[in-house]
This record gives structure tokens, C-alpha cells and sequence, in this order.
């Protein structure tokens, strides 16, 4: 009988993957809020991945991860949203990075325990995530 061995997944091979979907995500172009969902929804493509880092997280404890919380180019979008508009200036930067990962969190969760499709999920992931960004009056 062969028993399965599991390959390990590098916190190195994790973040590459992450990198290629903030380079599909397009952040310096449109408005900052769209910039946002775009983010969002390329990382929620990234599927499975994603189960595993929210599942796993000793793989990401690597100490470069926390150098790169919220890099420049996150900075330079959130900021664009705030000058044009599509985003709360009350929001800071830091604040939306954590905003974002949870609404994934809870995109992959919901996702799972209510057997719904990948579309479904998203859409109501960025849904809430346009909401929770925008501007309030007053």
C-alpha cells in the first residue's frame, strides 16, 4: 500500500501567488475602491490557497510577511481612494488590509458551510466590502 506524503507548501511559494494576484489586481489604475474589489476578488480566486493559509496559519508566520503588511502600493491605493472620493478618509490603510482579509475569511467560510457557488460568495463579499468602504455623509 503507498501512503500519501504530503508535499509542503512554502510560505515563499504562498506569497509568489499572492504577489501574482496584487499584479492581476491592477492597484494604480481606476478609482481606489475599485482598485480595492479588484484586489479582493483576485485573491479570492486564488481558492484553495486561501482555505489553506486561513487554515494553516504557521505558514504564513514567517517574519517577511510582517514587513510587508500593507506595502506601498496597498498605501498608494488607499490614499488614491481617499482623494477621489471612493473611499472613507476614516479608514486607514492598516485598517482596510484587515477589513479585506476578513471578508475573505468569511467569503471561504460561508462559501463552505452553506454550499453555495464561488460567484455567490463574491459577490456577496464585495458587496460588503463596497459597503464598509465608502464615504459616509456627515
Amino acid at each position: 500500500m503507498t501512503v500519501p506524503v504530503a508535499v509542503p507548501i512554502r510560505s515563499d511559494a504562498i506569497r509568489s501567488r499572492l504577489n501574482e494576484a496584487t499584479t492581476r489586481a491592477r492597484l494604480a489604475e481606476g478609482t481606489g475602491a475599485e482598485a480595492l474589489l479588484r484586489l479582493c476578488a483576485a485573491y479570492f480566486d486564488l481558492g484553495d490557497l486561501l482555505s489553506l493559509v486561513f487554515s494553516e496559519p504557521a505558514l504564513v508566520n514567517d517574519p517577511a510577511w510582517s514587513t510587508e503588511v500593507c506595502d506601498d502600493d496597498f498605501h498608494a491605493m488607499v490614499a488614491r481612494g481617499h482623494a477621489d472620493g471612493s473611499i472613507d478618509p476614516a479608514l486607514p490603510a492598516t485598517w482596510l488590509q484587515s477589513v479585506l482579509w476578513s471578508q475573505l475569511y468569511a467569503g471561504w467560510s460561508y462559501l463552505t458551510d452553506h454550499q453555495i457557488s464561488r460567484h455567490e460568495a463574491l459577490a456577496l463579499v464585495l458587496r460588503t466590502l463596497t459597503n464598509a468602504v465608502k464615504p459616509h455623509p456627515g
